[in-house]
């Protein structure tokens, strides 16, 4: 027995043995991996031990770490979709982790990496601004039918509205300040119009098909071609092309008879080292409003060659050519509650022999072609550069001569169709086939010519040295053109000085015809310092911006004044800024800049006319951020500080006078305030789960009166003045200053993901004019608030095989309660009597409920 026993507890000694000895025998690895270009981590990257089925996947900070890996030589391979697979050789030793450090992901794209250094494209823990990525991923979850400004609204700072409705009509405000203040850049290359600064989001309608990623620099920003921007920087980064052959189509329908198709397709890279993507969308429907119906579609091309290891050449090209009605007046809150329609109502469309007729319309294509050539000259410096070229026609229609707007010209009531039937009848019955009214088109064609070249050095492994150029040529072409002259024979016109009284017909300008022409030189340098934990950059911009004005109808052919000379603007930017990585989790920055900006061309040339405003000054902003991090397996957060000082902001405002004479003032001495802060965090407590969010409150207001104002006649000569513009303390309108997100996206099973988005806004302002403030029945009342509101946008997408091909089914409910909110609002008449108060607003409503599906099969 004794034996018996004792041979036992041997034998059980001996697995003891075998086992600990076993453990013993393993390790862990751990390291991060994050994206090569930007710096930030890929979460729910791939990491597994080659051979085996032991892996794990990164955590919001990129991390990961797998356990019992046999001691030895191991291979550790990293991959991620879109990126190219890594492999890492690793020393596994008994009883101990092994860190691998940081795995650096480089895109599968050919020339990403080149594109994001034109386009400027901010990096985690490194470049000192405040930053938001919206990724490939979020679009196609969340995109559903909405446009590139609300796929921003849950980020800090941003307030991005439909407007009108119509497609294309989005429009975004970045801490308070509109799109002319915000510099959009699409591969880098800038967008926003040379004249006046806006950027037209119908141009680029429907091109989130192709969209990699969007980044929001919100304040100075990291760009580097001299575009002084004083709310931020949007840079919307297409598809290059992918070094792996394959591609999709997809078919999408949703609420008022929404319908998208499109494809994309992408061969690879060749055994020549050649590549070629394509990809195209339709979209057509009804819009969410009456009078909305649009038809859209999307191109996009990229062809590619790496010639060698020193030089690779890439031709993109992209369009987004449609036509759509627009809602282009804002309506009382009275009309809306009495119309049939509701907050649908729209009064800017008709019936013409019982078919639609969209009397607003909007109809435009902007095509952009872009040749890029990236070089490699040595181990230490790069030159990457752009050529590009844009053409722009269309414009946007309406009527002319009799206000069909009032009488007997709708099909019921007043809140009916316009009847355009009435005004073709009108219009024969006239004494001489001329038209009373019709139907015109207001043109703003355009062709657009720029390079982009940046030129990077390693001085050493501390500093490198950048400079860059920035030119460009723009003329802008001017008209308006008779689209319909609803059964008359031709319109009566004396606005050409040429020719005294002519008649016009179909397709023949009216009205004005002018073209403005800018021309831009601007360059750039700047030095990076890297120090272990620090980053640091000094930049100095400065750019040449010329204006020159030709009018062909104001002016007849041999007249001098047809031509302007050139206007000469000298503009210069100075800024530079430094982060801190305190610790692993722990990072501050800081950034400082001041620039002078251009006036706008209107500024220049008032009453579009051919006379120099000689008082033109250039705008000056100064501005300060302050910003902390906080990065951890499961929380990434920041918060920033910011303050953003505006003078001498362009003000022009022009005065009806007798004898159909106007008069103008340029209102010098009109300052803003915009400061703020700004939360946003997201936290993974578990590999299927995120939470993700957002808080910004500012305070944005016009600092000061403005006394002493001249008020010029057309000739320049003074007739008079405004003796005080009262702004001091007023909100800055048009924007919600205060709003806040919540999101949650859980993947329920592997190929099941659920996701929920709440949005709150508050302190949005009606939208006015400063340069009206110029009553004493006015000081001190602020326009009209807007009552708060909140919405709810839900979304659904699952994975799943069709053969041997992979799928994706999505689904996306925006504002799922159906809230009733208003979301642009203007403010009543500045008489003293409709300032702040809701019944004297013009609005617009914002959309109920909305609903999208879609399929996406991948091969």
């Amino acid at each position: 027995m004794k034996q018996t026993l004792r041979f036992g507890v041997m034998v059980i000694t001996f697995f003891v043995m075998v086992s600990f000895s076993a453990i013993a025998q393993t390790g862990t690895v751990s390291g991060k991996v994050l994206d090569e270009d930007n710096g930030e981590p890929l979460i729910g990257a791939n990491v597994r031990v080659k051979g085996t089925t032991k892996g794990s996947v990164a955590d919001v900070g990129g991390n990961f770490k797998i356990g019992d890996v046999a001691v030895g030589s191991q291979t550790i391979v990293v991959s991620f979709i879109g990126f190219g697979e890594k492999e890492v050789e690793v020393t596994v030793n008994e009883g101990q982790n092994t860190d691998i450090g940081t795995v650096q992901m480089k895109s599968s794209a050919i020339g990403l990496s080149e594109v994001q250094v034109i386009a400027s494209v901010a990096v985690d823990r490194k470049t000192p601004v405040a930053v938001s990525t919206i990724k490939e991923s979020f679009i196609a979850e969340k995109a559903s039918n909405q446009e590139f400004p609300e796929l921003l609204k849950s980020t800090p700072g941003v307030y991005a509205t439909k407007t009108g409705g119509g497609y294309g009509d989005s429009r975004i405000n970045v801490r308070g300040f509109n799109s002319v203040n915000v510099a959009v850049l699409i591969n880098g290359v800038p967008v926003n119009d040379m004249e006046n600064g806006r950027v037209y989001w119908s141009n680029w309608a429907g091109l989130t098909d192709v969209t990699r990623s969007m980044q929001v620099q919100r304040g100075l920003g990291a760009s580097k071609v001299a575009v002084p921007s004083i709310g931020g920087t949007i840079n919307i980064l297409t598809h290059t092309t992918d070094a792996e052959k394959g591609g999709y189509v997809f078919a999408g329908v949703g609420n008022n008879n929404y319908k998208k198709a499109a494809f994309s397709l992408s061969s690879g890279l060749t055994e020549k080292n050649w590549a070629v993507s394509v990809a195209a969308a339709k979209i057509t429907g009804d819009g969410w409003a009456e009078g909305l119906e649009f038809e859209g579609y999307n191109y996009f091309f990229n062809v590619s060659k790496i010639i060698n290891d020193e030089h690779t050449l890439s031709l993109t090209g992209f369009g987004a050519p449609q036509r759509h009605g627009q809602r282009q007046n804002m309506q009382s809150i009275e009309t809306f509650r009495n119309a049939p329609q509701g907050i649908k109502y729209n009064a800017d469309w008709g019936i013409l022999n019982g078919e639609v007729v969209h009397v607003e319309d909007n109809f435009y294509h902007k095509p952009q072609f872009s040749l890029n050539h990236y070089w490699t000259i040595n181990e230490t410096s790069e030159l990457s550069t752009a050529l590009y070229a844009s053409y722009g026609t269309g414009g946007g229609g309406g009527y002319q001569n009799v206000d069909i707007s009032i009488g007997d010209f709708r099909t019921g009531n007043e809140y009916s169709p316009y009847d355009l039937d009435a005004v073709v009848d009108q219009n024969v019955a006239s004494a001489d086939g001329h038209a009373l009214s019709f139907l015109r088109a207001s043109r703003n064609d355009h062709k657009w010519y720029g390079a982009l070249s940046t030129y990077t050095k390693e001085v050493n492994s501390n500093l490198d040295i950048l400079a860059g150029l920035d030119l460009r040529y723009y003329k802008g072409i001017h008209f308006t053109e008779v689209v319909d002259l609803l059964g008359a024979d031709y319109v009566l016109d004396d606005s050409d000085a040429n020719q005294p009284v002519r008649r016009a017909g179909v397709g023949d300008k009216i009205n004005y015809y002018n073209d403005g022409i800018v021309l831009w030189e601007g360059g750039f340098l700047q030095a990076e310092y890297t120090s272990g934990a620090l980053t640091a950059f000094a930049s100095l911009a400065a750019s040449n911006t010329s204006y020159k004005r030709i009018d062909y109808f104001l002016y007849e052919d041999d007249d001098p004044l047809q031509e302007t000379d050139f206007q000469n603007f000298f503009g210069y930017q100075v800024k530079g800024g430094a982060n801190y990585n305190l610790t692993r989790n722990h990072n501050v920055f800081a950034n400082l800049g001041y620039f002078e900006k251009a006036p706008d061309f209107d500024a220049v040339y008032q009453n579009n006319q051919n006379i120099v405003n000689e008082d033109a000054e250039n705008q000056k902003i100064l501005s300060f951020e302050l910003g902390y991090g906080y990065r951890s397996t499961q929380l990434n957060a920041n918060v920033n500080f910011y303050r953003t000082n505006w003078k001498d902001r362009t003000f022009t405002q022009r005065f009806p006078g007798s004898d159909n004479q106007f008069f103008f003032a340029n209102i010098l001495g009109v300052n803003a305030l915009h400061q703020g802060v700004e939360l946003d965090f997201l936290y993974k407590p578990t590999t299927n789960l995120t939470f993700n969010g957002m808080l910004s409150v500012g305070d944005w207001v016009w600092q000061n009166n403005v006394d002493g104002v001249n008020i010029f006649d057309e000739n320049q000569d003074i007739v008079g003045s405004i003796s005080t513009l009262y702004i001091e303390d007023l909100k800055v309108g048009d924007a919600a200053q205060t709003t806040a997100a919540f999101g949650i996206d859980y993947k329920v099973i592997d190929n099941f993901k659920l996701g929920m988005t709440y949005n709150y806004y508050a302190n949005l302002y009606a939208s006015y004019d400063p340069t009206d403030r110029t009553d004493e029945t006015v000081v001190g009342k602020q326009a009209w608030e807007v009552p708060d509101y909140s919405l709810v946008d839900v979304n659904a997408a699952v994975d799943f095989n069709i053969g041997n091909l992979k799928a994706v089914l999505y689904a996306n409910v925006n504002n799922l309660f159906d809230v009733e909110y208003i979301s642009d609002a203007q403010d009543g008449d500045y008489d003293g009597d409709g300032i702040g108060d809701a019944a004297g607003a013009r609005v617009f409503y914002g959309f109920g409920r909305t609903w999208t599906t879609g399929l996406k099969i991948k091969f």
